[in-house]
């Protein structure tokens, strides 16, 4: 039940926060926040699972799982089913240590309404940790859908000046990528006719499997097996973003306070790659393989397009959301492989990500809390007056950069492993787009130097009218607390790749088989 406990800690804060007076929610916040993590950190410990919670084996194990029957939907039974495995684990685990981050970072710019704030960001977590551990269809779309609202309204009560059109834009791109996503899942339902009377993902994932998938209407299996796959990845794919559906980040990140640029870069995106894991590369390998083509050039059209979209940015928002498109294009490319490096450095990725782009996204917020000001032409030499910030800002971008110890290069060297030794496309196709993707390390080298030289180094110089001081403690813990995170983890990468490789082997292993249609056949 420990699952549970985790999402209830986080609802019955986000409810005790919500009516509290606002000048003692701050520290009520964090400190409450603190509750989950430490859960989380325990279930870390004493984690057990064994293989993917979507595949079960002879010797899988589900950890923290609970099954409970709950409602019968016309044919289907929809059940309470959670657990988690070495896919899912880290990925609760980030979204604890982020949120409680970004309690602390919200400290200095959130001066107003701040019980709803926090109500919000505590909700937000328990919907985040759903979606990561839900395991049966109904109750994973419940959260799934969940996340959208706590992040409506924190973009568009306390966003910037323009906050409504970034709040409606992502609201309107997300929930239309949830609907083509759940035509596209209820296709595939539909198509498994009685062979499925339950909304359980591992219950379909067995059924998709063993041959059950038939015809829909004038529709062959394969075609409905094709059809699903490209509505469940267009669906996620906005949530990713990947190119050409990546238009609402910037807009959100830009108008979104800072701390929620943290979680939205550091979590809200792993959402898309990992129901892209889940759904797409674990329930349709034989599709997935068959369009391992169009979804490489995908990955490297995103990792090069957003790249050089980065380049030329003048706000630092702007550059650092760009490079999370580039980033999640090595996530793609990591998947589409099909081997265990792939696999298993995408999902290191998502976490190396999560950690870096949220180092990277509190730097700007610091430094705009001290200068009122992101625009790169507007200020110069930051290193004289806020050495500790600069410093994480440095940090930060070495680590997207794949400086080697920091848990970007680790990320990315799994990633190409894997996709140089791929054979999805027979030859050496993998190796071509791999090495083009490669390119995009040069590019994002290239710009977050710029942005350091302009904005970090040289005689100091900042159009503002406000007085520029040090950053306050509490604002600076939380980015040395992601440089130790980012170090740590790029040191012994085996803290998560271990457990990851566990729950990926068993699709790689299956995948190699032809198991099922659309591709596969």
């Amino acid at each position: 039940m420990l699952i549970e406990l985790l999402i209830g800690l986080c609802l019955l804060g986000a409810g005790v926060v919500f009516f509290l007076p606002d000048e003692h929610v701050p520290k009520v916040a964090l400190g409450w926040s603190l509750a989950p993590l430490a859960v989380s950190l325990y279930m870390y410990a004493v984690f057990d699972g064994v293989g993917n919670a979507l595949i079960a084996g002879p010797d899988s194990e589900i950890a923290f799982e609970t099954m409970v029957e709950w409602i019968t939907l016309g044919p289907y039974g929809l059940n309470w089913h959670v657990g988690l495995d070495g896919v899912s684990m880290p990925l609760v685990l980030l979204a604890t240590v982020l949120t409680t981050l970004a309690i602390l970072a919200s400290w200095t710019p959130i001066d107003e309404r701040e019980s709803q704030f926090y109500g919000l960001v505590l909700f937000m977590e328990a919907a985040l940790i759903g979606v990561f551990s839900a395991l049966d269809f109904f109750v994973w779309f419940v959260f799934w859908e969940g996340v959208l609202v706590p992040m409506y309204f924190l973009v568009g009560v306390w966003g910037g000046p323009r906050r409504k059109y970034a709040a409606i834009k992502f609201f309107v791109y997300t929930n239309i990528a949830s609907l083509v996503m759940f035509i596209g899942f209820f296709g595939l339902v539909f198509g498994l006719g009685d062979s499925i009377t339950t909304l359980d993902m591992p219950a379909i994932a067995g059924a998709l499997r063993a041959g059950e998938l038939g015809g829909l209407g004038l529709l062959t299996a394969p075609q409905v097996a094709s059809l699903a796959f490209l509505a469940m990845f267009v669906g996620f794919g906005v949530k990713v973003p990947i190119v050409p559906f990546h238009t609402w980040l910037p807009d959100a990140h830009v108008e979104a306070p800072t701390p929620i640029s943290v979680l939205l870069a550091g979590v809200l995106l792993k959402m898309g790659t990992y129901a892209l894991l889940r759904f797409n590369f674990t329930m349709l390998p034989g599709v997935a393989r068959a369009w391992a083509v169009p979804i490489a050039l995908v990955a490297v059209v995103s990792v090069i397009y957003g790249a050089f979209l980065a380049l030329a940015q003048q706000d630092l928002k702007r550059v650092v959301a760009y490079s999370s498109v580039s980033s999640m294009g090595y996530v793609i490319l990591g998947l589409v492989a099909y081997n265990t490096y792939g696999f298993g450095g995408a999902t290191f990725q998502m976490v190396a990500h999560g950690l870096i782009s949220g180092l990277m996204f509190a730097c700007v917020g610091v430094v705009y809390n001290v200068t009122h000001t992101r625009m790169i032409d507007d200020m110069a030499g930051l290193a004289e007056k806020m050495p500790v910030t600069v410093g994480a800002f440095v940090a930060g971008a070495f680590g997207y950069a794949g400086l080697p110890l920091m848990a970007g290069f680790a990320g990315e060297f799994f990633v190409f492993v894997g996709a140089f030794r791929s054979d999805v496309m027979g030859g050496n196709g993998m190796a071509v787009f791999t090495a083009v993707a490669m390119f995009g390390i040069v590019i994002v080298a290239g710009y977050l130097l710029w942005a350091m030289q302009r904005t970090l180094f040289g005689p100091f110089r900042v159009d503002t009218d406000y007085e520029i001081t040090r950053a306050a403690r509490h604002d600076v813990f939380p980015l040395v607390t992601l440089i130790v995170l980012i170090v740590v983890l790029g040191t012994f990468p085996e803290i998560f790749f271990d457990m990851i490789q566990d729950a990926v082997n068993p699709v790689i292993d299956l995948s190699e088989v032809t198991l099922n249609v659309g591709g596969g056949s």
